[in-house]
């Protein structure tokens, strides 16, 4: 009978474990639905990109030239020479700006430059007839000369990354403008037949577009700029495809992290640019597809615009050229080739730890990439 008491006492613990167990569990799968349902519904609002101000200040058509406003923390003393980031065209502007202790804007404001951005907005089947030209020979001209009366300076340093760079070059050269102090070409597809496996496959198909060219009366601009034209959503998955198992493993680490709220809000934050990225008008697509992919122009250094040569080796401005060691988009080896083609004198190509994204704004580049770049740059910039 004494036992009866303790037998009674044990079984009421067991209940209390087991109810404090059950809200614990109750608590936690409440936890992570939320996380869930936060992620999938209301990604956007969760991510922390694209918080750094900016005014606008100037606007054609789609496109927008946005002036970055310096945080309290950035130096007084401003280098003279404004920077202007020019992004390829398929980019959503968020890579620029993708966390807040992770920004490059917010890091060039920090290291004193006066920081301008042309975004090229959101193209539609409406801006399908836009081709390189319409970006190198109208939009570029307009936009820098615009950059110069808001500045008050006239010398430009340009930081292209990827097909932005291309389009660095393309108008530097072509316009032969010597107010270009610096070029910053990061990651840009200078001899895409060098740009690993892709570039193998590119430059089988230059046989097969020879023999076109030679024996039929097919040419690719007779077909119209809208079937090219490629939307943001393809352009999103042709991207992913570049490493089917490496975003695989990005959302599988989201399942089984989706009790800790900093990881699901960091996941959101990532893939705000991943998920969001921009369409190709129609005439670009087909100028980078037979033009930098199969006929590889850019790497025989003379690039045609209508009755227009842009020739590289009239760039003499100080450039420096960057390569990611792991990017299998645009390899290092494909950007090398550029210091062959240019005039420059004050001239550098450097081999940066990352891949394609990784170089704007994984996580190791404000320690590995980005010091690179504002240490040349700095030097030359007052």
């Amino acid at each position: 009978m004494t036992q009866l008491p303790k037998v009674k006492r044990a079984l009421l613990r067991s209940r209390t474990a087991k109810k404090v167990l059950n809200s614990r569990t109750s608590h936690q799968a409440r936890h992570i639905y939320s996380n869930a349902t936060d992620r999938i519904f209301r990604g956007a609002q969760l991510a922390l990109s694209g918080k750094t101000p900016f005014d606008v200040v100037y606007q054609r058509e789609i496109i927008s030239l946005r002036h970055y406003t310096p945080h309290t923390d950035s130096p007084v003393q401003k280098h003279r020479i404004p920077l202007v980031i020019v992004p390829p065209l398929a980019a959503n502007m968020l890579i620029y700006d993708l966390f807040p202790n992770r920004s490059l804007v917010r890091y060039f404001l920090g290291q004193g430059f006066d920081v301008y951005l042309i975004d090229w907005g959101t193209p539609s089947l409406r801006q399908a007839k836009y081709n390189l030209g319409t970006y190198v020979k109208t939009f570029m001209p307009d936009f820098l000369e615009k950059i110069r009366e808001h500045s008050g300076q006239q010398q430009l340093s340009l930081f292209g990354w990827s097909l932005g760079g291309a389009l660095s070059l393309c108008y530097t050269s072509l316009f032969k403008d010597k107010n270009i102090q610096n070029l910053v070409i990061l990651a840009s597809p200078i001899n895409t037949h060098k740009s690993g496996y892709m570039g193998k496959f590119y430059q089988r198909l230059t046989a097969p577009a020879q023999w076109v060219r030679s024996n039929t009366n097919f040419r690719i601009h007779q077909v119209p700029s809208r079937v090219f034209h490629v939307h943001g959503w393809q352009n999103t998955l042709g991207f992913k495809l570049t490493d089917p198992i490496g975003n695989f493993k990005n959302y599988w680490e989201l399942v089984k992290n989706l009790n800790d709220r900093q990881f699901v809000v960091n996941h959101a934050t990532s893939s705000s640019f991943v998920d969001n990225m921009l369409a190709y008008p129609g005439g670009v697509m087909r100028d980078i597809i037979l033009r930098f992919w199969i006929d590889n122009e850019l790497s025989t250094g003379s690039v045609k615009f209508g009755e227009q040569t842009a020739n590289l080796k009239d760039i003499d401005c100080s450039v420096l050229a960057v390569g990611g060691n792991t990017d299998i988009i645009v390899t290092a080896e494909a950007v090398r080739p550029l210091m062959d083609l240019i005039s420059s004198e004050d001239k550098q190509f450097k081999v940066v730890p990352g891949g394609h994204m990784g170089l704007v704004s994984g996580n190791q580049a404000p320690q590995t990439v980005w010091p690179v770049v504002t240490e040349w740059l700095s030097q030359r910039s007052d």
